[in-house]
């Protein structure tokens, strides 16, 4: 693979990176910027154009299949209209439409810069246009050391799409200011929101800190304040989702303008100091694109000895599209949200693969690196996460859980008694669970307190035997019916399909 050539400015030349076009970026072109020029917004917008490549791309650049990366808004894959983007390419709010005192707080002037890092990948080049040109009228020009804008497309002898993972982690190498400003493609950032931002992470570099994202409408364009009491949160499949803060946590908040703990961030939007993004360990490269990400940094950074806060003062709108415009490749985001889940969820995965059974038998990837990773930051449990964090997640009661008999032939488990199959792949009867104390073949089974933590007490249907996940053997009767009274008990040995002590009837599937 052969880098794209990279071109450096010295005498405190603000150095704009970016690949504007399929045409330009095969040839390795960078162009730069010096924003001492730009004496007014007509010199901004010209400037904002120069950045992304619009003077520059050829027409027989611009079409739907030629220019994968870069395409006019007419194109159907954008998932949004176009069209009205075409019509609407000026940023739609001038004022910041939040919390009224927020104009009465002053930053100093020792904020320090940061890299802003966009990557898009079909993308209309209005959008984009939009999102660069809200970003060069709405920040303090000395607070941004460079913008760095990545397609998320091959390069001349790239084998592979690159995706969004690799080629923010590329931006992010590439950055030279000691804070990274991540920025979707199809956002538009509004008044003052950049220094709230900065100065969080000048207080406290360990804090990840994303804007209240605005939504803006995906036919209209038009831009939609949302509210300044929201965090981020999820449920048991790992789908996320926007909460509002509870009367008990609004309370507590006798400043509205102070930051919002937040146990996930949406992850399109944020600023992290450079030293501390290195220090976690970037992203998880394998996560080819979108989808998971949030869920692995969100969990890394609070687990790990970092914080996540949504700023109320900072206000970005973003593009909410319906669906993807683009294919996953190689599966689809539960690939890339499991290898989450294995890595940081520890026992509670389970609840994962109980709310999501497809995600099951799918692959992930080689995950020791990541492994390693959570090992030498010395990070917390997925428990300390929920006490802590996210209390609000509460465990899966069971309460709908399947129970019944469980059969084979005339005889019963345990004289008839009903067994309940957790969300934890417990089976269960009242507090105990069946379990082992070893996993060699021949092993007894136990009835045992309940313990979510206790591998040895997982087991899965499998047909019409009952698997033990630890071991991957089967529950077995033979020595239970060998007509020796002491030698009445169930044990685990390797599964054979044609053993018939191997075979159950169970009210569960």
């Amino acid at each position: 693979m052969e880098r794209c050539a990279d071109e450096r400015s010295g005498g405190g030349v603000a150095v704009w990176h970016y690949r504007p076009c399929r045409h330009a970026l095969l040839t390795g072109i960078y162009r730069r910027v010096d924003l001492r020029q730009a004496r007014n917004s007509r010199d901004l917008t010209a400037s904002a154009r120069y950045i992304t490549g619009e003077q520059h791309c050829s027409a027989e650049n611009k079409g739907c299949d030629r220019c994968s990366a870069w395409a006019p808004s007419n194109c159907p894959q954008f998932e949004w209209n176009g069209g009205g983007m075409e019509r609407v390419t000026k940023p739609a709010q001038s004022t910041n439409p939040g919390i009224a005192t927020c104009t009465a707080l002053h930053y100093g002037p020792e904020l320090p810069p940061t890299s802003i890092i966009i990557t898009f990948h079909n993308e209309a080049r209005s959008t984009l246009l939009r999102t660069v040109k809200s970003v060069l009228n709405r920040t303090p020009m000395h607070l941004i050391h460079e913008i760095i804008l990545l397609p998320k497309v091959k390069c001349l002898r790239n084998s592979q799409r690159e995706g969004l993972i690799r080629s923010r982690v590329r931006g992010a190498d590439a950055a030279r200011a000691g804070i990274l400003t991540f920025l979707d493609s199809h956002c538009e950032v509004n008044k003052d929101w950049l220094p709230p931002l900065l100065h969080r992470i000048k207080e406290d570099p360990t804090c990840v800190v994303s804007p209240v994202i605005d939504i803006i409408n995906m036919d209209s364009f038009a831009y939609v304040a949302a509210s300044s009491d929201l965090r981020g949160g999820f449920d048991w499949s790992l789908h996320f989702k926007w909460e509002q803060l509870s009367a008990e946590q609004r309370a507590k908040r006798a400043d509205p303008t102070e930051p919002i703990k937040t146990p996930i961030i949406a992850g399109g939007l944020f600023v992290i100091d450079k030293s501390w993004f290195n220090h976690l360990g970037k992203y998880d490269t394998a996560m080819d694109i979108w989808g998971g990400e949030n869920f692995e940094i969100s969990f890394r950074v609070w687990m790990c000895g970092g914080s996540l806060e949504i700023i109320p003062c900072s206000r970005v709108g973003h593009v909410f599209r319906k669906k993807h415009p683009y294919i996953f490749p190689e599966g689809n985001a539960n690939t890339y949200i499991k290898r989450t889940a294995e890595v940081w969820m520890d026992e509670f995965k389970l609840f994962y693969y109980s709310a999501r059974p497809a995600a099951r038998g799918k692959p992930y990837g080689d995950i020791r690196g990541r492994e390693e990773l959570r090992r030498s930051l010395n990070c917390k449990s997925f428990k300390w996460y929920l006490d802590n964090v996210y209390p609000e997640l509460k465990i899966p009661d069971d309460s709908d859980a399947k129970s019944g008999v469980i059969r084979q032939r005339q005889n019963c488990l345990e004289s008839r008694k009903e067994w309940l199959y957790t969300h934890g792949q417990q089976i269960r009867q009242q507090q105990h669970c069946l379990s082992l104390s070893t996993t060699f073949p021949a092993s007894q089974v136990l009835l045992m307190p309940c313990n979510i933590g206790d591998g040895k007490q997982r087991w899965q249907k499998s047909g019409t035997h009952i698997e033990h996940l630890a071991s991957h053997f089967c529950l077995d009767s033979e020595m239970a019916l060998d007509g020796i009274e002491s030698s009445k008990m169930l044990v685990i040995s390797p599964c054979e399909l044609s053993a018939y002590t191997q075979r159950w009837e169970v009210p569960f599937s």
